[in-house]
This record gives C-alpha cells, structure tokens and sequence, in this order.
C-alpha cells in the first residue's frame, strides 16, 4: 500500500510515542478478547515482513486473538479466508506496512478507518479493519515490489516491535 493513496485523509501520522494513546483509546472502547489484530504481510520480502513480525510480537505480549504471523502469514493469497474466520462481533485492527514519501520514513499512519492492502503491487483486495495501523517502511517509487524487497529488515523489525509494545501498553499487558 502507499500512503498518498489512502483515502479521504482522516489518517494521523504518527511516531513511535504516539501509537500507545492510538491503542489506548481502542482498549477503553473494546476489550481485548473482542480484538482481532490482522496482521498483513509476507516473510518473503523484508518490507512486507511487517505484518508477520508484528504478529508474532503481539502473540509474545498474550494477545488471544492474532492473524499474521512468521509461521502463519495472512498474505494476498490467503487474505479473504483468514477474514472469513475472524468472528462477525471481533473489532478488527489491521496492520501493514506501506511505501510513503521520504518526509513519511519511519512513520505510522493510524486510523479509525479500513486500509487497502496490497495497492502498492497492483492488487485489489477488500479494505480491512474497523481500525488500521500503516507502517511507512520504506521510501514510494517506480518499483514498489523492488523496493519491498530491499527494505531494511532492521528497519522493519524496529517498527514490529515499536507497534507490539505499544498495543501492550494501550491494552495493558506486560510481559
């Protein structure tokens, strides 16, 4: 996904600091056993890995309810399945990561809206999440897949865990 392509902007960009208060605010509406994080990407490309690396993070923290993970990646494959069993009555906060402009590097786009997956390479899937969480992982370009392919893992892995230990703080579980 690119981020100059989301939608009506009602998008906040955030840093690292700022995304403990964008889950707190979810946790004082829903409780965590009726959250579902939907975590997008493949561990095929160091950028996509954001999702999976996330997920299997948030597993880490005892979140009951996560899709996307290292050994099991909710990817553009298996998006539309991994939907259909996430219960009708889960809050569903997606997470994935996305290209932006150079001033957007390193960033998190948080929303209390659906994100499109996969824009970034040409496909079209379903928009996702009552909540949605994009992580800026890499400069937008002529070649998004290439560009995907090259992104830093370290950067990557630093955003995973910034967004896991932040869900942990907003939902209030500690290891």
């Amino acid at each position: 996904m690119a981020i100059r392509e989301q939608g009506n902007g009602k998008r906040n960009k955030l840093n690292a600091a700022g995304l403990s208060p964008f889950f707190q605010e979810i946790a004082e509406l829903h409780p965590v056993k009726g959250i579902t994080f939907l975590c997008i990407g493949t561990d095929r490309s160091t950028g996509d890995a954001l999702g999976p690396l996330t997920g299997s993070k948030l597993l880490e923290y005892g979140f009951p309810h996560v899709i996307g993970t290292l050994p099991s990646p909710c990817d553009a494959d298996n998006l539309l399945v991994r939907l259909a069993g996430i219960p009708a009555e889960h809050t569903i906060i997606a997470i994935d990561a996305c290209l932006g402009p150079p001033v957007a590097l390193g960033y998190f786009f948080a929303s209390n809206e659906p994100l499109q997956p996969a824009q970034s390479i040409g496909l079209l899937l379903p928009a996702v999440g009552h909540y949605s969480l994009a992580a800026v992982v890499d400069i937008n370009g002529p070649k998004p897949y290439q560009t995907l392919q090259t992104t830093p893992l370290y950067r990557v892995m630093n955003m995973a865990e910034h967004i896991a230990k932040a869900a942990a703080a907003g939902f209030r579980l500690y290891l």
